[in-house]
């Protein structure tokens, strides 16, 4: 049997966890303290996913960057493939929270959403 070891983020007691498996089949999850952390340290095995985090260039907006985040986890594999196609993206404020950056986001079926809403550069007066 083969042992890999994580630490489980579900819950601020982050336990230490042992997964055995064999032939690419979860045996055995030790260390856990509840059925979070045995759920966590299969899929994290199986198929880890994160929550894509990140942010993208906004024209005429109070600020240059706007933060976005995926609305689910996307497999860990595709995150830095999701970024370079994410540093492509320019919006045009003004942006509400929670408004579609990037649907679809690489066939995935999640989209990425803006984290905050951004206002617009007020237009200069000239005298």
């Amino acid at each position: 049997m083969n042992k890999h070891d994580f630490i489980c983020i579900n819950c601020p007691l982050s336990c230490s966890l042992e997964l055995y498996e064999e032939g690419g089949r979860v045996q055995e999850v030790k260390g856990a303290d509840c059925k979070l952390g045995e759920k966590y340290a299969a899929e994290e095995y199986a198929n880890p996913r994160r929550i894509l985090t990140t942010t993208v260039k906004a024209r005429n907006g109070i600020v240059s960057l706007l933060p976005v985040r995926s609305t689910e986890a996307i497999p860990k594999r595709l995150v830095r493939d999701a970024v370079r196609a994410l540093a492509g993206v320019v919006v045009e404020a003004p942006v509400k929270r929670g408004q579609v950056v990037l649907k679809d986001i690489l066939e995935t079926g999640i989209d990425v959403v803006a984290s905050r809403h951004l206002g617009k550069m007020p237009a200069s007066s000239e005298n």
